[in-house]
């Protein structure tokens, strides 16, 4: 097996027993990320400083004092900022930009001694479900170049599915990490809002932001997700340290419910008790069969392993979508504003005066999805305007969350698709925004309601490419999300395919 393909765990295993070294490990992603250039996942890497990371980290190993993580290679999207590596945010208004600080998420890596491969493209200020709107050009879907990788965290989850690099950090605002891991069979998790450290995360909407990992498995989610979360005293949104002060996620993947439930240990239904509800809404007009069939049978392997299913209603799903795209875009415009060519980022060349270079230098930096929705945005929160579609749209936010919550009185998990499809043609949804937004209806109302979600792999459609099934927990039900998906991915083995270009 090749090292492109081994999970964190035996990476970790191969490190500690000096069968490889954290350099060489990094020469071994870097140069697999040179040679595969063309899926266009990275948009910035730097030989020395990564090895320059894995050296140390080596020292580390050779001390005793390794983490978990430490000497595992990672890369970031282009979101989080980094202080020797480029933060564009995939957006020319920030092509050059070297940000003096890291991100809360990077810092705290850094310190579990994982080593950074580089940066991640994505869609520009992570906006779009496609990866199809940075500045830098489009992320290319592993399992089939002329498809897209979802987005906006495309290309994360690319070079995750190509193995390119074996972990990533992704955000998530209204469905980004599950859509692309969805799109391109890998796993990723989306925690409960305020979990994970927004600091240093280029903002989109600062009420549905939300950092997450992305890796080949649940367990390798669970030990970034151990490192990437904790209280932030820089982030007014992170969530007490009193929430965050429990025993590590990754130590309880076969204890979250109950007793040891190691699959083949002797325990033919590990997940006895643990109820799974099924929203009707999910699987209505629009939803591909084959992913309604890859779904399906996903649920019934959870009922193999002792959950039980029950029919649920999330009755204002289908409003998800209008009061998103109306709260997301009002938070766009008032963050965006900052980008003015004054203190940093694009500044246009001729200008007539201070309003005019203000003016051009916007233009000429902003891509066209970016300019629609700050302009959305500004509208909405324009005088006349803002009790009829901003204040309306987070009073059915209130209510999409109450559904959510009745929901959880009949069950323990929700499952149903990540998105209605599987990853379509480059271009296929370019002109039309409608269509594009329409694919995030299983998504955004987790997000609305700051719930923590998660896309596990369950199956391929007839053209094979990747479905993914959606895990959606209660508040702060991280441990227990990934431990059930642990236990499907003990059953499975559809987290364990890879694009047979990418062997």
């Amino acid at each position: 097996m090749t090292l492109a393909k081994l999970s964190i765990s035996e990476l970790r295993v191969a490190l500690d027993s000096k069968k490889i070294s954290a350099v060489e490990l990094a020469e071994y992603f870097l140069a697999r990320a040179e040679s595969n250039a063309d899926l266009n996942a990275f948009l910035h890497r730097d030989r020395d400083l990564t090895l320059a990371e894995a050296r140390r980290a080596d020292a580390q190993i050779a001390n005793g004092n390794a983490s978990a993580l430490t000497g595992i290679p990672i890369a970031h999207k282009d979101i989080f900022v980094t202080r020797d590596w480029r933060t564009t945010a995939g957006s020319k208004m920030l092509e050059n930009y070297i940000s003096p600080f890291d991100a809360t998420v990077v810092e705290k890596l850094n310190a579990a001694g994982m080593v950074c491969l580089g940066k991640l493209n994505c869609d520009e200020f992570a906006m779009g479900s496609s990866n199809e709107n940075s500045a830098f050009g489009a992320v290319k879907n592993p399992w089939d170049k002329s498809r897209i990788p979802g987005g906006s965290s495309g290309g994360s989850a690319a070079a995750i599915a190509a193995g390119l690099a074996p972990a990533a950090t992704g955000t998530d605002t209204g469905g980004s990490l599950r859509q692309p891991a969805a799109m391109c069979g890998i796993t990723a998790i989306k925690p409960t809002y305020g979990r994970v450290s927004r600091y240093g995360m280029v903002a989109f909407a600062s009420s549905l932001d939300q950092g997450g990992p992305m890796a080949k498995s649940a367990e390798d989610c669970a030990l970034l997700l151990d490192a990437m979360m904790g209280f932030d005293a820089k982030d007014s949104t992170s969530v007490s340290a009193r929430e965050n002060n429990e025993t590590p996620i990754s130590a309880r993947l076969l204890t979250a419910f109950g007793s040891d439930n190691r699959s083949g240990a002797g325990v033919s239904k590990p997940l006895a008790g643990v109820r799974v509800g099924v929203p009707k809404e999910f699987f209505g007009v629009g939803l591909s069969p084959d992913v309604a069939h890859a779904v399906d049978s996903a649920i019934a392997q959870f009922e193999k392993l002792g959950a039980s299913r029950t029919e649920i209603s999330l009755p204002r799903t289908r409003l998800a979508i209008p009061a998103y795209y109306v709260i997301a875009p009002a938070e766009a415009s008032s963050n965006l504003s900052r980008f003015d060519g004054v203190r940093y980022g694009h500044r246009a060349k001729e200008y007539k005066d201070l309003a005019d270079m203000i003016a051009k230098s916007r233009a000429e930096g902003f891509g066209a999805e970016v300019k629609r929705r700050i302009l959305v945005g500004a509208y909405v929160l324009s005088h006349g305007y803002y009790d009829a579609y901003y204040l309306q749209a987070q009073k059915v936010r209130r209510l999409i969350a109450q559904d959510f919550q009745d929901a959880f009185k009949q069950c323990d998990f929700v499952m149903g698709p990540v998105a209605p499809t599987t990853a379509w043609k480059v271009g296929e949804k370019s002109n039309d925004p409608v269509a594009m937004y329409l694919e995030d209806i299983f998504t955004l109302g987790v997000s609305l309601a700051g719930l923590p979600g998660m896309s596990v792999p369950c199956g391929f459609d007839q053209q094979k490419l990747p479905i993914g099934l959606q895990i959606i927990g209660n508040y702060f039900d991280e441990a227990k999300m990934l431990a059930a998906a642990h236990q499907y991915q003990l059953a499975t083995d559809w987290h364990t395919r890879s694009p047979e270009a990418f062997q």
